[in-house]
C-alpha cells in the first residue's frame, strides 16, 4: 500500500495514470501527451510497474502500458475505508471547535457559564457493586475517565471525605512522555454514600496554574434488573475567562468518558465476571 502511494505522489506519474486509465498506451505516446522526454516517461511507467500498479509487454519496437485495474481498486477501497473511519472523528472535531467558537464569544461577558447544569444518563450492565468499584477504584477509573483522545497518566482518588482529588491528563498515544501534560485538575471527595451517591468538587487548572473554573459534581446510582442506572450531575461555578475551551469541551468529553464506561462493564460481563 505504502509503495502505490509513493508511486503515486509523484504529479507526472499521476497524470500518466489518469492517461492509462483510458486505454493501455506506449512510452512514446505516453511522452508525447505529457511533454516529458521519453527516457523519463520511460523511468516513470517503471516505476508505476514495480509499484504494481502497471503491467507491459512489447510489441514489436513499442513497449505498451497498461493500468493494474485490481491495485487501482484495492487502494481506493483502502481510502474509502479510511475516508469512512475518519468521518466520525471529524465530526466530533467540528462540534467542538464550534462550542469553542461559542463559548468564547459567551466568555467577553465573564463568569457566563456560572451555575449551568450538565445531567449525563447511562444504563450500566452490571451490578452497582461493580459499578460502584469502577466510579471509586483509581485503578478501574483511570481505565475510562478520560476523552478518547487522552488518558490519565496520574490519579489520586479517595474515597473518603476530604480526601484530595489529582489528576494528570496526557494524549492518550503518548507513552514518552514527549507530548507532555496536556491537562491537570484537582479537587476534594465531599459526600460518601457507598454504591449510592458520590459527591465531589473538581478544578481543571489553566497553564499559569489557576482554576479554570470549579465542577460541583453528584454520582448517583439505582440499581435495575438491566444493571445500574447512573446519573451524573455537573454544576459549573467561579468561572475564569481563558476557560472556554474546558467549558466547550465538557458535554463532549463526558459522552465519550461514559460511553467508554458502559464498554468496559459489558466486556467484563461477557467474559463471565460477575455482575
Amino acid at each position: 500500500m505504502l509503495e502505490w502511494l509513493t508511486a503515486l505522489s509523484d504529479t507526472a506519474r499521476w497524470r500518466i495514470v489518469r492517461l492509462l486509465a483510458d486505454r493501455p498506451r506506449s512510452v512514446g505516446v505516453i511522452a508525447e501527451l505529457t511533454g516529458l522526454r521519453q527516457p523519463q516517461a520511460s523511468k516513470h511507467l517503471q516505476t508505476l510497474e514495480r509499484a504494481g500498479l502497471a503491467v507491459s509487454r512489447r510489441s514489436g519496437q513499442r513497449r505498451i502500458y497498461a493500468l493494474e485495474p485490481e491495485a487501482m481498486l484495492a487502494l481506493g477501497s483502502e481510502i474509502t475505508r479510511l475516508a469512512e473511519v475518519a468521518a466520525d472523528g471529524r465530526a466530533l472535531f467540528d462540534r467542538y471547535a464550534s462550542a469553542v467558537e461559542a463559548e468564547t464569544v459567551a466568555a467577553e461577558h465573564g463568569r457566563w457559564p456560572d451555575e449551568r447544569d450538565y445531567v449525563f444518563r447511562r444504563t450500566l450492565p452490571a451490578s452497582t457493586a461493580t459499578v460502584w468499584r469502577y466510579l471509586s477504584e483509581p485503578e478501574l477509573l483511570s481505565q475510562w475517565w478520560a476523552p478518547a483522545d487522552l488518558r490519565l497518566a496520574h490519579l489520586e482518588f479517595g474515597p473518603q471525605p476530604g480526601q484530595p482529588i489529582n489528576q494528570t491528563y496526557v494524549d492518550a498515544d503518548d507513552r514518552s512522555g514527549k507530548d507532555g501534560v496536556i491537562g491537570h485538575a484537582i479537587g476534594a471527595i465531599e459526600q460518601v454514600d457507598p454504591q449510592a451517591r458520590l459527591t465531589f468538587v473538581l478544578s481543571p487548572l489553566l497553564a499559569d496554574g489557576s482554576t479554570a473554573f470549579t465542577a460541583h459534581y453528584v454520582w448517583l446510582l439505582g440499581a435495575t434488573e438491566a444493571g445500574t442506572d447512573f446519573e451524573m450531575r455537573l454544576r459549573i461555578t467561579d468561572t475564569s475567562a481563558p476557560s472556554a475551551e474546558f467549558i466547550a469541551g465538557i458535554e463532549l468529553s463526558w459522552d465519550q468518558c461514559l460511553d467508554r464506561l458502559v464498554s468496559q462493564l459489558a466486556a467484563i460481563i461477557n467474559e463471565g465476571e460477575p455482575k
